[in-house]
Protein backbone atom coordinates (compact mmCIF):
# COMPACT_ATOMS: atom_id res chain seq x y z
CA UNK A 1 0.00 0.00 0.00
CA UNK A 2 3.04 2.17 0.91
CA UNK A 3 4.12 2.06 -2.70
CA UNK A 4 1.21 3.01 -4.41
CA UNK A 5 0.44 5.85 -1.97
CA UNK A 6 4.04 7.20 -2.99
CA UNK A 7 2.87 7.11 -6.83
CA UNK A 8 -0.05 8.84 -6.54
CA UNK A 9 1.38 11.60 -4.42
CA UNK A 10 1.08 13.95 -6.56
CA UNK A 11 -1.88 14.20 -8.91
CA UNK A 12 -2.59 17.50 -11.13
CA UNK A 13 -5.17 18.03 -13.53
CA UNK A 14 -4.59 16.60 -16.49
CA UNK A 15 -3.30 17.63 -19.75
CA UNK A 16 -5.34 20.26 -21.62
CA UNK A 17 -6.07 17.69 -24.52
CA UNK A 18 -7.37 15.23 -21.84
CA UNK A 19 -9.37 17.86 -19.57
CA UNK A 20 -10.69 19.46 -23.30
CA UNK A 21 -12.34 16.13 -24.25
CA UNK A 22 -13.39 15.20 -20.62
CA UNK A 23 -14.34 18.09 -18.96
CA UNK A 24 -15.80 20.11 -22.12
CA UNK A 25 -19.33 21.88 -21.16
CA UNK A 26 -22.20 22.22 -23.47
CA UNK A 27 -24.55 23.66 -20.89
CA UNK A 28 -26.84 25.56 -23.52
CA UNK A 29 -27.00 22.80 -25.23
CA UNK A 30 -27.77 20.49 -22.91
CA UNK A 31 -30.41 23.13 -21.80
CA UNK A 32 -32.17 23.21 -24.94
CA UNK A 33 -32.40 19.51 -24.78
CA UNK A 34 -33.66 18.84 -21.56
CA UNK A 35 -36.16 21.01 -21.99
CA UNK A 36 -37.69 19.77 -25.35
CA UNK A 37 -37.79 16.41 -23.14
CA UNK A 38 -39.54 17.56 -20.71
CA UNK A 39 -42.04 18.85 -23.20
CA UNK A 40 -42.34 15.46 -25.12
CA UNK A 41 -42.19 13.10 -21.71
CA UNK A 42 -39.31 11.18 -23.86
CA UNK A 43 -35.95 10.18 -22.94
CA UNK A 44 -34.22 9.51 -26.43
CA UNK A 45 -30.80 11.09 -27.20
CA UNK A 46 -31.21 14.33 -29.87
CA UNK A 47 -28.26 14.46 -32.32
CA UNK A 48 -27.93 16.72 -35.31
CA UNK A 49 -28.23 13.43 -37.95
CA UNK A 50 -29.96 10.13 -35.50
CA UNK A 51 -31.24 9.27 -32.65
CA UNK A 52 -28.88 8.23 -30.17
CA UNK A 53 -29.41 5.84 -27.11
CA UNK A 54 -27.73 6.14 -23.99
CA UNK A 55 -26.32 3.11 -21.63
CA UNK A 56 -24.92 3.65 -18.23
CA UNK A 57 -22.72 0.35 -15.96
CA UNK A 58 -25.64 0.43 -13.78
CA UNK A 59 -28.41 -0.14 -15.88
CA UNK A 60 -26.57 -2.43 -18.41
CA UNK A 61 -25.87 -4.49 -15.27
CA UNK A 62 -29.70 -4.31 -14.37
CA UNK A 63 -30.14 -6.34 -18.29
CA UNK A 64 -27.66 -8.60 -17.46
CA UNK A 65 -28.96 -9.21 -13.85
CA UNK A 66 -32.73 -9.47 -15.17
CA UNK A 67 -34.20 -7.54 -18.48
CA UNK A 68 -37.43 -7.43 -16.16
CA UNK A 69 -35.60 -5.03 -14.12
CA UNK A 70 -34.21 -2.99 -17.14
CA UNK A 71 -37.59 -2.50 -18.24
CA UNK A 72 -39.44 -1.71 -14.91
CA UNK A 73 -36.45 1.24 -14.24
CA UNK A 74 -35.53 2.25 -17.89
CA UNK A 75 -38.62 1.55 -19.73
CA UNK A 76 -41.40 1.49 -16.84
CA UNK A 77 -39.44 4.30 -14.61
CA UNK A 78 -41.54 2.70 -11.74
CA UNK A 79 -40.97 4.69 -8.56
CA UNK A 80 -38.78 2.97 -5.99
CA UNK A 81 -38.83 3.58 -2.21
CA UNK A 82 -35.72 4.91 -0.50
CA UNK A 83 -33.68 2.33 0.95
CA UNK A 84 -31.48 2.99 4.39
CA UNK A 85 -29.02 0.93 2.81
CA UNK A 86 -28.91 2.81 -0.95
CA UNK A 87 -29.00 6.07 1.23
CA UNK A 88 -26.36 5.19 3.39
CA UNK A 89 -24.21 4.48 0.18
CA UNK A 90 -24.69 7.52 -1.00
CA UNK A 91 -24.15 9.90 2.19
CA UNK A 92 -20.50 8.19 2.43
CA UNK A 93 -20.21 8.75 -0.79
CA UNK A 94 -20.98 12.28 -0.34
CA UNK A 95 -19.08 12.70 2.24
CA UNK A 96 -15.43 10.98 0.98
CA UNK A 97 -16.22 13.82 -2.35
CA UNK A 98 -16.51 16.50 0.35
CA UNK A 99 -13.48 15.60 2.17
CA UNK A 100 -11.19 16.54 -0.75
CA UNK A 101 -12.31 19.86 -0.24
CA UNK A 102 -10.58 20.16 2.82
CA UNK A 103 -6.60 21.38 2.93
CA UNK A 104 -4.61 17.53 2.87
CA UNK A 105 -3.61 18.40 6.35
CA UNK A 106 -7.44 18.58 7.58
CA UNK A 107 -8.48 15.40 5.79
CA UNK A 108 -8.93 13.38 9.27
CA UNK A 109 -11.57 10.70 10.19
CA UNK A 110 -12.64 13.46 12.28
CA UNK A 111 -13.22 15.67 9.58
CA UNK A 112 -15.42 13.40 8.02
CA UNK A 113 -17.38 12.91 10.87
CA UNK A 114 -18.39 16.14 11.47
CA UNK A 115 -19.54 15.90 7.57
CA UNK A 116 -21.73 13.36 8.54
CA UNK A 117 -24.68 15.57 9.71
CA UNK A 118 -24.54 18.52 7.35
CA UNK A 119 -24.30 15.90 4.26
CA UNK A 120 -27.49 13.96 5.70
CA UNK A 121 -29.27 17.21 6.20
CA UNK A 122 -28.37 18.19 2.05
CA UNK A 123 -29.50 15.40 0.78
CA UNK A 124 -32.96 15.08 3.59
CA UNK A 125 -33.66 18.52 1.59
CA UNK A 126 -33.45 17.26 -1.56
CA UNK A 127 -35.13 13.82 -0.53
CA UNK A 128 -37.70 14.86 2.32
CA UNK A 129 -38.83 10.93 1.83
CA UNK A 130 -35.20 10.08 3.46
CA UNK A 131 -36.83 11.20 6.90
CA UNK A 132 -39.34 8.44 6.92
CA UNK A 133 -36.58 5.52 6.94
CA UNK A 134 -36.50 5.39 10.07
CA UNK A 135 -38.34 4.57 12.98
CA UNK A 136 -37.21 6.75 16.05
CA UNK A 137 -34.01 8.60 16.42
CA UNK A 138 -32.14 5.48 18.44
CA UNK A 139 -32.96 4.06 14.85
CA UNK A 140 -31.53 6.91 12.82
CA UNK A 141 -28.30 6.92 15.24
CA UNK A 142 -27.58 3.68 14.46
CA UNK A 143 -27.49 4.38 10.74
CA UNK A 144 -25.05 6.85 11.32
CA UNK A 145 -23.13 4.74 13.46
CA UNK A 146 -22.67 2.38 10.67
CA UNK A 147 -21.67 5.36 8.20
CA UNK A 148 -18.88 6.34 10.67
CA UNK A 149 -18.17 3.06 10.87
CA UNK A 150 -17.17 2.88 6.91
CA UNK A 151 -15.53 6.42 6.76
CA UNK A 152 -13.07 4.90 10.04
CA UNK A 153 -12.31 1.96 7.51
CA UNK A 154 -11.55 3.74 4.63
CA UNK A 155 -8.81 6.07 6.42
CA UNK A 156 -7.27 2.55 7.13
CA UNK A 157 -7.14 2.07 3.40
CA UNK A 158 -5.91 5.45 2.14
CA UNK A 159 -4.52 8.40 3.28
CA UNK A 160 -6.36 11.35 1.81
CA UNK A 161 -3.71 13.83 3.25
CA UNK A 162 -1.01 12.68 0.67
CA UNK A 163 -4.00 12.78 -2.48
CA UNK A 164 -4.63 15.50 -4.41
CA UNK A 165 -7.65 13.75 -7.02
CA UNK A 166 -7.95 14.97 -10.70
CA UNK A 167 -11.95 14.78 -10.34
CA UNK A 168 -14.27 13.70 -8.01
CA UNK A 169 -17.88 12.75 -9.17
CA UNK A 170 -16.95 13.20 -12.91
CA UNK A 171 -19.67 12.96 -15.78
CA UNK A 172 -18.19 10.84 -18.45
CA UNK A 173 -19.87 10.21 -21.53
CA UNK A 174 -18.64 9.37 -25.24
CA UNK A 175 -20.20 8.20 -28.33
CA UNK A 176 -19.30 4.79 -29.60
CA UNK A 177 -18.88 4.61 -33.76
CA UNK A 178 -22.24 2.59 -33.24
CA UNK A 179 -23.94 5.69 -32.32
CA UNK A 180 -24.27 4.55 -28.71
CA UNK A 181 -23.84 6.90 -26.27
CA UNK A 182 -22.01 5.40 -22.63
CA UNK A 183 -22.63 7.99 -19.78
CA UNK A 184 -21.50 7.77 -15.78
CA UNK A 185 -20.30 8.81 -12.69
CA UNK A 186 -16.62 8.10 -11.96
CA UNK A 187 -16.41 8.51 -7.58
CA UNK A 188 -12.87 9.91 -8.29
CA UNK A 189 -10.17 10.26 -10.68
CA UNK A 190 -6.51 10.40 -9.89
CA UNK A 191 -3.80 11.27 -12.81
CA UNK A 192 -0.15 11.04 -11.67
CA UNK A 193 2.89 13.49 -12.55
CA UNK A 194 3.55 11.45 -15.38
CA UNK A 195 0.21 11.01 -16.11
CA UNK A 196 -1.06 7.61 -15.48
CA UNK A 197 -4.76 7.47 -14.90
CA UNK A 198 -6.35 5.14 -12.22
CA UNK A 199 -10.11 4.81 -11.75
CA UNK A 200 -11.18 4.75 -8.14
CA UNK A 201 -15.17 3.60 -6.98
CA UNK A 202 -16.22 3.57 -3.57
CA UNK A 203 -18.50 0.57 -2.53
CA UNK A 204 -20.03 0.56 0.86
CA UNK A 205 -20.79 -2.86 0.39
CA UNK A 206 -18.52 -6.20 1.29
CA UNK A 207 -15.80 -7.43 -1.22
CA UNK A 208 -17.07 -10.22 -3.85
CA UNK A 209 -15.98 -14.06 -3.96
CA UNK A 210 -13.82 -14.77 -6.70
CA UNK A 211 -17.18 -15.85 -9.04
CA UNK A 212 -18.35 -11.86 -8.62
CA UNK A 213 -15.41 -10.48 -9.01
CA UNK A 214 -15.48 -9.77 -13.14
CA UNK A 215 -19.37 -8.85 -12.21
CA UNK A 216 -17.97 -5.83 -9.95
CA UNK A 217 -15.09 -4.71 -12.92
CA UNK A 218 -17.25 -4.73 -15.61
CA UNK A 219 -18.41 -1.17 -14.51
CA UNK A 220 -14.87 0.07 -14.01
CA UNK A 221 -14.16 -1.13 -17.59
CA UNK A 222 -17.07 0.41 -18.85
CA UNK A 223 -15.60 3.51 -17.39
CA UNK A 224 -12.00 2.52 -18.40
CA UNK A 225 -13.80 2.01 -22.05
CA UNK A 226 -15.47 5.60 -21.88
CA UNK A 227 -11.96 7.74 -21.22
CA UNK A 228 -9.83 5.68 -23.49
CA UNK A 229 -12.18 6.55 -26.18
CA UNK A 230 -11.98 10.03 -25.37
CA UNK A 231 -8.43 10.39 -24.53
CA UNK A 232 -6.70 7.40 -25.74
CA UNK A 233 -5.20 6.45 -22.66
CA UNK A 234 -5.65 3.47 -21.09
CA UNK A 235 -6.27 3.82 -17.45
CA UNK A 236 -3.20 2.27 -15.29
CA UNK A 237 -4.93 1.06 -12.69
CA UNK A 238 -9.06 0.48 -12.01
CA UNK A 239 -9.68 0.15 -8.12
CA UNK A 240 -12.55 -0.47 -5.97
CA UNK A 241 -12.45 0.53 -2.42
CA UNK A 242 -14.79 -1.99 -0.33
CA UNK A 243 -15.63 -0.31 2.86
CA UNK A 244 -17.95 -2.78 4.11
CA UNK A 245 -15.16 -4.91 4.71
CA UNK A 246 -12.09 -3.12 4.21
CA UNK A 247 -10.73 -4.49 0.87
CA UNK A 248 -9.36 -2.99 -2.32
CA UNK A 249 -9.62 -4.75 -5.43
CA UNK A 250 -7.17 -3.60 -7.92
CA UNK A 251 -7.10 -4.52 -12.08
CA UNK A 252 -4.03 -3.18 -14.47
CA UNK A 253 -6.44 -3.07 -18.07
CA UNK A 254 -4.87 -3.35 -21.13
CA UNK A 255 -6.37 -2.17 -24.58
CA UNK A 256 -7.40 -5.89 -25.49
CA UNK A 257 -9.42 -5.90 -22.12
CA UNK A 258 -11.01 -2.81 -23.01
CA UNK A 259 -11.88 -3.66 -26.93
CA UNK A 260 -13.37 -6.69 -25.35
CA UNK A 261 -15.84 -4.39 -23.16
CA UNK A 262 -16.61 -2.32 -25.49
CA UNK A 263 -17.92 -5.33 -28.14
CA UNK A 264 -19.96 -7.05 -25.06
CA UNK A 265 -21.40 -3.74 -24.37
CA UNK A 266 -22.35 -3.22 -28.34
CA UNK A 267 -24.01 -7.29 -28.05
CA UNK A 268 -25.40 -6.59 -24.43
CA UNK A 269 -27.40 -3.39 -26.16
CA UNK A 270 -28.38 -5.25 -29.30
CA UNK A 271 -29.94 -8.02 -26.81
CA UNK A 272 -31.65 -4.71 -24.99
CA UNK A 273 -32.98 -3.23 -28.57
CA UNK A 274 -34.47 -6.72 -29.83
CA UNK A 275 -36.08 -7.08 -25.80
CA UNK A 276 -38.02 -3.60 -26.89
CA UNK A 277 -38.40 -4.09 -30.17
CA UNK A 278 -40.41 -7.63 -29.26
CA UNK A 279 -41.65 -6.25 -26.00
CA UNK A 280 -40.19 -9.36 -24.50
CA UNK A 281 -38.50 -8.37 -20.96
CA UNK A 282 -38.52 -11.99 -19.63
CA UNK A 283 -37.27 -11.93 -15.46
CA UNK A 284 -33.87 -13.83 -14.58
CA UNK A 285 -34.76 -15.15 -11.25
CA UNK A 286 -31.66 -14.72 -9.02
CA UNK A 287 -30.43 -14.03 -5.09
CA UNK A 288 -30.55 -10.63 -6.20
CA UNK A 289 -34.16 -10.25 -6.03
CA UNK A 290 -34.79 -10.58 -2.23
CA UNK A 291 -33.48 -6.81 -2.88
CA UNK A 292 -36.11 -6.00 -5.63
CA UNK A 293 -38.56 -3.13 -5.03
CA UNK A 294 -40.42 -4.75 -7.80
CA UNK A 295 -42.04 -8.11 -6.62
CA UNK A 296 -45.19 -7.18 -6.75
CA UNK A 297 -45.11 -6.60 -10.51
CA UNK A 298 -43.05 -9.77 -11.55
CA UNK A 299 -44.15 -12.68 -12.76
CA UNK A 300 -41.63 -15.17 -11.15
CA UNK A 301 -43.34 -13.49 -7.72
CA UNK A 302 -46.92 -13.96 -8.96
CA UNK A 303 -47.17 -10.55 -10.77
CA UNK A 304 -47.92 -9.09 -13.35
CA UNK A 305 -46.20 -6.55 -15.28
CA UNK A 306 -47.91 -3.16 -15.85
CA UNK A 307 -48.77 -2.39 -19.53
CA UNK A 308 -45.54 -1.23 -21.69
CA UNK A 309 -46.06 2.78 -22.14
CA UNK A 310 -47.82 3.92 -25.58
CA UNK A 311 -44.28 5.68 -26.86
CA UNK A 312 -42.20 2.85 -26.31
CA UNK A 313 -40.30 2.90 -29.58
CA UNK A 314 -37.78 4.72 -28.83
CA UNK A 315 -38.48 5.92 -25.40
CA UNK A 316 -35.46 2.48 -24.14
CA UNK A 317 -34.90 5.08 -21.58
CA UNK A 318 -31.03 3.81 -21.07
CA UNK A 319 -31.52 7.24 -23.26
CA UNK A 320 -31.14 10.55 -21.92
CA UNK A 321 -32.18 13.84 -23.81
CA UNK A 322 -28.71 15.76 -23.70
CA UNK A 323 -27.27 18.04 -26.20
CA UNK A 324 -26.39 16.39 -29.51
CA UNK A 325 -23.09 18.50 -30.82
CA UNK A 326 -23.50 19.37 -34.37
CA UNK A 327 -21.02 18.59 -36.97
CA UNK A 328 -18.16 20.96 -36.37
CA UNK A 329 -19.47 22.77 -33.87
CA UNK A 330 -16.39 21.78 -31.46
CA UNK A 331 -18.14 19.88 -29.08
CA UNK A 332 -16.32 16.77 -28.06
CA UNK A 333 -17.97 13.36 -27.81
CA UNK A 334 -17.25 13.57 -23.97
CA UNK A 335 -18.68 15.94 -21.66
CA UNK A 336 -17.75 15.78 -18.26
CA UNK A 337 -19.78 17.90 -15.07
CA UNK A 338 -21.26 17.70 -11.66
CA UNK A 339 -24.66 18.77 -12.64
CA UNK A 340 -27.00 16.30 -12.96
CA UNK A 341 -30.11 17.83 -14.26
CA UNK A 342 -31.32 15.50 -16.88
CA UNK A 343 -34.10 12.97 -16.24
CA UNK A 344 -31.27 10.18 -17.12
CA UNK A 345 -28.98 11.21 -14.33
CA UNK A 346 -32.00 10.07 -11.89
CA UNK A 347 -31.93 6.31 -13.90
CA UNK A 348 -28.22 5.99 -14.02
CA UNK A 349 -28.22 6.34 -10.24
CA UNK A 350 -30.84 3.92 -9.26
CA UNK A 351 -28.13 1.37 -7.45
CA UNK A 352 -27.74 -1.75 -8.92
CA UNK A 353 -29.35 -4.73 -6.93
CA UNK A 354 -25.28 -5.66 -7.12
CA UNK A 355 -24.33 -2.42 -4.84
CA UNK A 356 -26.89 -3.22 -2.29
CA UNK A 357 -26.39 -6.92 -1.74
CA UNK A 358 -23.56 -8.51 0.29
CA UNK A 359 -22.17 -11.17 -3.09
CA UNK A 360 -19.93 -12.99 -0.35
Amino acid sequence: MAALSVFWLTLPEMDESMTALITAPAEAEVAAAAEVAAEAGQVAEVSDERVVWSLSPSRAADFMTCPLLYRFRVIDRLPEAPSAVAARGTLVHAVLERLFDAPAKDRSPAAAEQLLEPEWDKLVAAEPELECLFADEAERALWLAQAREMLDRYFTLEDPTRLEPAHRELKVQVVLSSGLRLRGYIDRLDVSATGDVRIVDYKTGTAPREEFEARALFQMKFYALVLWRTSGTVPRLLQLIYLGNGEIMRYAPDEADLLATERKIEALWKAIERARLAADWRPRRSRLCDWCAHQQFCPEFGGTPPPLPVADAPVSAAAAVTAGAPAGSGVPAAVAGSARSSAQDEVDHLPHMADVADLT
